[in-house]
């Protein structure tokens, strides 16, 4: 009798897909980059042209490119797109390990396509982005300290002023519709998940992959035109503008992907029974938001292609000399640079808009007024570029209209106004520091919008075009209203993303110190605006000194206030109490999940049979 010895079974081997993660990506982006760099050398011919950059720029750009295709390969980008054109598809267990099944904190290292994970990865990013981008300023604030300036060379202080703005631009894009979009925004419809959750994943790793080159930026020459990167004068701008160009393209991307798949979760993956009328304000600001990006953005990757292609190709679409011209750039820039404003500033609204019943009881004052209101700016932003053009000397028979498109948007944004202090009329304030955000948004928001009536008057804008006033102004917009509601809505769902209550005292003293000194540091810069100090100067007449300082102080402020509420965030979510369920006794649908929430969100799916603002009516 023989006996037949079977060989042992070895455990199958890892997929790709587990292999993958932050640091393959980081190795895998580098060595593309030097391989690139190093074939780049020695195959590109010297140049014979008088300029100086071409060749250089070819090689930067080259290896900039590889660094992206290596990192998205690296981090796992690419695995499902060649698994497809291979005919195949991932199995079960690889796609329950990209949602990060049982991973831990690994899956924040990860190419993870659960929407929850993926709105941490938002928010972290996010925080970094901004004490980035915090430091940055207090660099430039305390360069202005003195009106000689002088401790930061000019040359590197033009480059720490451009890429603090459009690092602060970039930050204040995903501060509401990254973290919040994402973890939030599907479970407030019903949904189990994103759209496309792959999609989903791909617009955060596009974001970390686009974070090299501006880095990279600044060791070759820095970011010396301001964050719009005007051309011509970008074409003839240090290396450094290469990053600045992969920067923007990589990061429009991006935007493109995260709208698209925003835009079909929400009118696909609504729950049975959410109407319109029944679907929460902040899904329709989220909405509007990323439907302004999706046709903004690819102009302003196209704006950033041509740069590319005037630097390392020589050819002159914006170069007069060659026939090109640099209004077609201003353009393309403000196409997507006014829009972009309402990107910001839309979700932030409208997350104070979610949060004011909560915080009155009462239901949200004219609902269809909000959305008209909403739509309305939506509408008019698109029409309203050329105001940034006044002074520019193109299509002067155009500023007429362009004025009044500009000042109409004022009638929507009374809408929103409206709807804010008519939900707050007599309701039962619960005052915490998310409703006390919405006091600060009126004031500073009408602050913004007053001063930027006088920015849309051609007379007035051809005085103040260039100077302080317009920086204080766009900060009362954009910090002023647009921070404010983002710090709120970090405060209000913050139980719902980690379980825990965010630290009352902490919150408040944050509030305070970033509101008072926000208000100082900018009514300071407004006073030497009015006074004729220009932007991006790094020394000045001593005259504006005064102005200057107060600027400075106000501004320290509100970096202690950050670094408070920095403190707030990492000591809440480490030892913070431990949240009730709905601790808001909000009535949208994220509030009625547990933490942890589940992966699918939903073991059955949820049925609206009301809308999510019943409070009733205060008492008389």
């Amino acid at each position: 009798m023989t006996t037949v010895m079977s060989k042992p079974v070895s455990a199958p081997g890892k997929s790709i897909v587990e292999k993958l993660n932050f640091f393959t990506a980081l190795a895998l982006g580098a060595i593309s980059a030097i391989v690139v760099w190093r074939l780049a050398l020695q195959i590109l011919p010297e140049d014979t042209e008088v300029r100086l950059f071409t060749r250089e720029d070819k090689i930067t750009l080259l290896s900039m490119t590889a660094w992206f295709i290596g990192f998205m390969t690296g981090i796992g980008a690419l695995v499902g797109p060649f698994r497809w054109l291979m005919g195949k598809d991932l199995t079960h267990e690889e796609n329950m390990f990209l949602a990060g099944k049982d991973m831990g904190v690994k899956r924040y290292f990860r190419y993870t396509t659960d929407h929850k994970v993926v709105g941490i990865q938002y928010l972290v990013i996010t925080m970094v982005i901004f004490g980035i981008g915090g430091i940055l300023a207090m660099l430039i604030r305390t360069n202005l300290g003195t009106p000689e300036g002088g401790w930061i060379h000019p040359q590197a202080y033009n480059s720490i002023v451009g890429t603090h703005g459009i690092i602060m631009i970039v930050g204040t894009i995903i501060m509401v519709t990254g973290p919040f979009g994402n973890f939030i925004m599907p479970i407030m419809i019903g949904a189990r998940d994103m759209a496309f959750p792959r999609l989903n994943a791909l617009s955060f790793w596009l974001i970390v992959a686009a974070a090299v080159p501006l880095i990279w930026a600044q060791f070759i020459g820095g970011i010396s035109t301001g964050w719009s990167a005007y051309n011509p004068l970008a074409g003839q701008g240090p290396l450094g503008m290469d990053g600045y160009i992969m920067f923007i393209c990589i990061f429009a991307i991006s935007t493109m992907v995260a709208g698209a798949n925003i835009t079909t979760t929400v009118v696909k993956m609504r729950a049975k029974g959410m109407t319109w009328n029944r679907t929460p304000i902040f899904i329709y600001g989220v909405v509007a938001s990323v439907a302004l990006a999706l046709p903004a953005f690819p102009v302003f990757f196209l704006s950033q292609i041509l740069s590319a292609f005037d630097r390392a190709l020589d050819t002159s679409f914006y170069n007069t000399a060659g026939g090109g011209s640099g209004w077609l750039y201003e353009n393309l820039f403000w196409i997507m640079g006014h829009p972009e404003v309402y990107v910001i500033l839309i979700p932030a609204v409208a997350a104070l808009m979610e949060m004011a019943p909560v915080f009155t009881r009462r239901p949200l004052f004219s609902f269809n007024v909000a959305v008209m209101g909403i739509a309305g700016i939506s509408g008019l932003s698109v029409l309203v570029w050329a105001h940034h053009m006044y002074i520019s000397g193109w299509a002067p028979l155009l500023n007429t209209p362009f004025m009044l498109t500009t000042e109409l948007i004022s009638i929507p944004t009374g809408m929103i106004f409206l709807v804010l202090i008519g939900t707050l009329w007599r309701g039962r304030l619960w005052m915490t520091m998310p409703l006390m955000s919405i006091f600060a948004l009126l004031w500073n928001f009408m602050i913004g919008g007053v001063t930027g009536i006088y920015l849309s008057d051609v007379p007035a804008d051809a005085f103040l075009h260039g100077s302080m006033y317009v920086t204080a102004h766009f900060h009362y917009t954009l910090m002023g209203a647009g921070l404010t509601g983002a710090l709120a809505a970090l405060v209000y769902w913050f139980p719902a993303m980690t379980g825990r209550m965010f630290d009352k005292k902490l919150s408040w003293i944050a509030f305070w110190m970033v509101q008072i000194g926000f208000n100082i540091a900018f009514v300071g810069m407004f006073a030497v605006g009015l006074a004729g100090q220009p932007r991006r100067v790094e020394a000045y007449a001593p005259t504006f000194n005064t102005g200057n300082m107060i600027t400075t102080g106000g501004a320290y402020l509100i970096m202690a206030g950050m670094l408070v509420l920095l403190y707030g965030v990492i000591t809440s979510w480490t030892s913070g109490v431990k949240a009730p369920k709905n601790p808001w006794q909000a009535k949208t649908l994220e509030w009625t999940v547990g933490y942890p929430v589940p992966l699918e969100n939903f073991d059955v799916l949820p049925v609206v049979t009301s809308d999510p603002y019943g409070y009733g009516k205060a008492k008389s």
